[in-house]
């Protein structure tokens, strides 16, 4: 059990140390200035290097890496290029945004994709099954700001509906305070991009509560349980359901940073003030410590989600440690 954890852990440390190389180095490769924003031509010379010593931009690419390197050990991401401040209070306000889009989205899809998954899969044949899935497939394939333009088109230009976009109403909150999240405005606002997001996400575990249902339809202790004279809705939600929802519990953690990645499309149609719609404002930047961190977030949120996976896994099925 422990040799598999620790070699669980190495690999994650590894692959966690090769993405932000990857990341450090790609960023730097992209063309433009990265400082052509802050530092004006008109500046004296020796302005204009003394706020490449401030970002640390006089030294080799090399020297720079380390010491990147160093300044993670110790959470500090730097300072973003465009505004001058600390990257941690640039991703902090934009983080929250994002969450309140991306997580309650997740729940509701999940929750109704096992449901709808297990009660069309329990009923293989039927005419619902079959619009279901080609509904579902369908959606699956389509690309998101596809689907995300038709809901702006739909309920928001012909219907009227929800707003185009943004998170409130302008001028209706002057300073950023708790108070937006808890108003109808910003729910108002929250609504059409949830229900796209939530639509977009819930074809993945529909399809597999689906499969996973098909298989366990022909176990032995279904037949036994109808056997006993149980009606098949018991039957479904007290055995098949239960036992069916192990494919689904374990991919739920690791497709959270996959969401949170997947964000950035919705947050830029919807022009909704969260974590994707920044990493896209900064990659136009070049503003290479924001992305960086950005990035370095989703990814660690993907490799904790994939180790919570494997641990779901030994839980539920101890002999895989031992393979």
């Amino acid at each position: 059990m422990s040799a598999f954890w620790f070699r669980r852990l190495w690999q994650t440390v590894l692959t966690l140390l090769t993405m932000l190389t990857l990341m450090f180095f790609m960023f730097r490769m992209l063309p433009g200035d990265p400082m052509a924003t802050v530092i004006s031509p008109a500046l004296y010379p020796k302005a204009q290097e003394t706020l490449r010593i401030q970002f640390g931009l006089d030294k080799p690419l090399w020297e720079q890496y380390f010491v990147y390197l160093k300044n993670l050990a110790v959470f500090d991401f730097g300072l973003s290029f465009h505004t001058g401040r600390p990257v941690a209070d640039e991703i902090s306000g934009r983080l929250l945004n994002t969450i309140l889009l991306v997580f309650p989205s997740m729940i509701a899809a999940y929750g109704l994709g096992a449901l709808v998954g297990a009660i069309v899969g329990w009923r293989r044949g039927s005419k619902i099954e079959t619009v279901l899935v080609f509904l579902s497939t369908s959606l699956q394939s389509a690309p998101v700001f596809w689907l995300s333009m038709l809901a702006i088109l739909f309920f928001s230009i012909r219907l009227d509906l929800f707003p185009i976009g943004h998170i409130v109403s302008p001028g209706m909150f002057p300073e950023e305070n708790w108070r937006m999240y808890f108003s109808a405005d910003f729910l108002h606002h929250l609504a059409l991009p949830f229900m796209v997001n939530t639509l977009y996400q819930f074809c993945f575990p529909f399809l597999l509560m689906r499969s996973s249902i098909l298989a366990t339809v022909g176990e032995d202790y279904i037949e036994l349980a109808k056997m006993k004279g149980l009606t098949d809705r018991r039957v479904l939600y007290h055995h098949a359901m239960r036992n069916s929802l192990l494919p689904l519990a374990t991919t739920l953690p690791m497709t959270l940073g996959w969401a949170v990645a997947g964000s950035v499309v919705i947050e830029t149609v919807f022009s909704w003030p969260g974590l994707g719609l920044l990493m896209v404002e900064a990659v136009g930047r070049s503003d290479y410590p924001v992305v960086q961190a950005a990035f370095l977030l989703i990814a660690v949120l993907t490799v904790a989600g994939t180790l919570i996976a494997d641990l779901l896994y030994t839980l539920l099925d101890p002999r895989i440690v031992n393979e």
